[in-house]
């Protein structure tokens, strides 16, 4: 039979031992790091990868802000043009209305003047046509006489005016 041996029994208890002995205070520990070490990459990559989630919708956030906010300015252009078309079209309206105002007046003006110095004209030209009758008739006429004949001048005057427009 085999023959076993003192030495044999002890070693195999002291091995038994030993590695009793260094589970229980070198490989439990050891494994124990190891999982905290796992678990501790594994939490790192999970909040990795929420801040790379966060960061691409903040990313999506930040466009659509961009995207509005370019939108929101051409329409800011776009309002501030037609407003000031609007002014533009307004000022020019009533510059025009102005212009046609002051040519109306300026019309008016020259139209009033223009009788008033007709008035004058026939008024010296009957004063100068009674005085030259007087002294072609060489006689004296008193002021009722005068009257008469200037205004029948200014009447024959103003109808051969009238027919001269």
């Amino acid at each position: 039979m085999i023959s076993i041996n003192l030495n044999l029994v002890w070693t195999i208890i002291n091995l038994v031992v030993l590695y009793l002995l260094l589970k229980h205070f070198l490989i439990g520990p050891v494994m124990n790091i190891m999982e905290q070490r796992k678990q501790m990459i594994e939490d790192g990559f999970k909040n990795a990868q929420a801040a790379q989630d966060d960061a691409n919708r903040l990313k999506q956030e930040y466009e659509t802000a961009l995207s509005g906010a370019k939108q929101e300015s051409v329409q800011l252009i776009e309002d501030a043009r037609k407003s000031a078309k609007a002014e533009y079209e307004r000022i020019l309206s009533e510059a025009g209305d102005k212009a046609e105002n002051i040519l109306e007046s300026a019309k008016e003006s020259v139209r009033v003047e223009r009788e008033q110095t007709m008035k004058e004209l026939q008024s010296q030209i009957a004063g100068l046509a009674v005085a030259s009758a007087a002294k072609i008739v060489g006689k004296s006429t008193d002021d009722r006489e005068t009257l008469d004949l200037y205004d029948q001048f200014l009447k024959e005057a103003g109808e051969g005016h009238g027919e001269a427009d």
